[in-house]
Formats: structure tokens, sequence, C-alpha cells
């Protein structure tokens, strides 16, 4: 017995100091911000995504300038960024995924069906109506509408593109808007933040996110900021500039086109 309490304290003692190595790794004379620089809308190199700009309004507010680490966000982004210590926070990051520790989430958002406006699909409010049926649909491989497509019978009309890839070489989401636009495509199911600015800026498609699927995966998402796990001190900081700070926020996502949900799912 005493042995075994031996071994627990020498754990814990050994644990705490990376604890306190983990806490000391966020920057105090820069917002090092964790980012792909290809992904469009969202992030890119040049700035001008939604993310960037919710990036340069909180490093405002702490008085710091940003400094990027830029890399693919696929396999491997988190480990080679975040935890190794050359950034401190992921902008954007689902919730609930235990690779990184979540911030409160600062906004919610949905899949949805772009269609052009004057296609006879431009309707359709779930993967399950049958109006679907026989038409190619385009969505990314792995992403829950796959799964409702397949649900709804709708397998073989589905052109998938990859889940990850390198947003510098290839443009899923880019191509899936193209087809849809010229007619390859009869509709595209994809992620809102990603499709939502885009067809803003395109008069001739809709976005129609995905609000009334009978079952299946869920279509609507919380979306956080990300920071090493342990960093207690600085997801508290950062829950306080969400907080003092949402209105800005929602203006950013509001003007880039982002659909913004309610915390249950709803317009």
């Amino acid at each position: 017995m005493r042995r075994a309490l031996t071994l627990a304290v020498l754990a814990t003692c050994a644990v705490l100091p990376a604890l306190a190595q983990v806490a000391d790794l966020r920057s105090k004379t820069e917002f090092r911000v964790c980012a792909d620089p290809a992904a469009v809308p969202m992030s890119s190199q040049d700035g001008k995504g939604f993310e960037n700009r919710i990036a340069q309004l909180f490093a405002e507010k702490l008085g710091v300038p940003v400094a990027y680490t830029w890399f693919p966000q696929g396999p491997g982004f988190i480990r080679k960024t975040l935890r190794a210590g050359l950034c401190d926070v992921v902008i954007g990051y689902a919730q609930g995924d235990e690779m990184v520790q979540n911030t409160n989430h600062y906004y919610t958002s949905a899949y949805g069906i772009v269609t052009r406006n004057d296609s006879p699909l431009a309707s359709v409010e779930a993967l399950d109506d049958p109006a679907l049926g026989g038409h190619p649909i385009g969505v990314v491989a792995g992403t829950p509408p796959a799964s409702n497509l397949a649900r709804a019978g709708l397998a073989k009309n589905m052109r998938g593109w990859d889940l990850f890839v390198d947003r510098r070489v290839e443009d899923p989401v880019g191509d899936m808007l193209a087809q849809v636009k010229s007619g390859e495509l009869a509709a595209a199911v994809i992620w809102g933040p990603l499709a939502g600015p885009l067809v803003k800026q395109d008069p001739e498609l809709q976005f129609t996110p995905l609000l009334k699927e009978s079952g299946g995966p869920r279509m609507f998402y919380r979306i956080t900021m990300g920071v090493r796990l342990g960093e207690q001190e600085w997801k508290r900081e950062l829950n306080s500039l969400i907080r003092r700070h949402q209105d800005e926020i929602d203006a950013i996502l509001r003007d880039a086109g982002v659909p913004l949900l309610d915390d249950y799912g709803r317009l």
C-alpha cells in the first residue's frame, strides 16, 4: 500500500512540471495563430479570410501583433504546430475534438446544399428529398452529409472529393461550386463557413442550410478556438475575449457570409 502511494506521488510530481512547461509556451508578446495558408474563405496567407479578421481583432484587444505558423490543415496539423509550441491558438476548431482544449464556442453553423438559383433542386431542404434522386451530387468524402446521402439511397449519385488535401494545390470546394454552376453537378453539400462566403459572391448560386434532416449525423456544429491541453489560464482569457466581443465577431462572420445558427441549430 505504501509503495503504491509513493508511486502515485512520484507520478504526480512528474506531471506537474510538464503542465507548468505547457503553460509557459504561450507568447505574451504576440498573438500566435496556427492556420492553413489556403483554407479560403476561412484563412489565407494574404490575411483576407474571416478567421484572419477574428485573429486581428483579438490581437488588437490584447495589444500585440498577430504572428502566424502556416501549415496545411490535415493529418499532423495540430502535432506540428500547436503541440510543437510554434503557435498558441487555432481560430476555428469543432467543439469536442480531443486533440485540443476547446474554448467556449463563438459560433454555430451547418452543412448545406448549394444549387443554382434556377435549378429544379433549388427548393430542396433535406437530403432525403426524392427530388435529389438521379442527379449527380458533390460531397466531401468522410463528412456527415456523405453518410446522410448514403442513408437516403443516393450513394450512386455521389461525386466525392477528398477530406484532407493541401489546399495550396487542390481546391475541393471551389471545384464543386464551379461544377454546380456549369451544370456538371446538380448540387453540392458543403460545410456552411466554406460555402456561404463563396456563394455570397456568386449571384447564380444559393446555399440552403440542412436543418430538416430526419436522421443520421447532425448537420450543425459549434465552433470554438483550440488551445493546448492544460493551458487553463489562456483558455479563460480567450473565453473572456469571446464573451466581451461576441457582437464584433458576429459582425465579421455575417459580413463574410457565414451562415449562423443559434446553439440549437436554428436560423
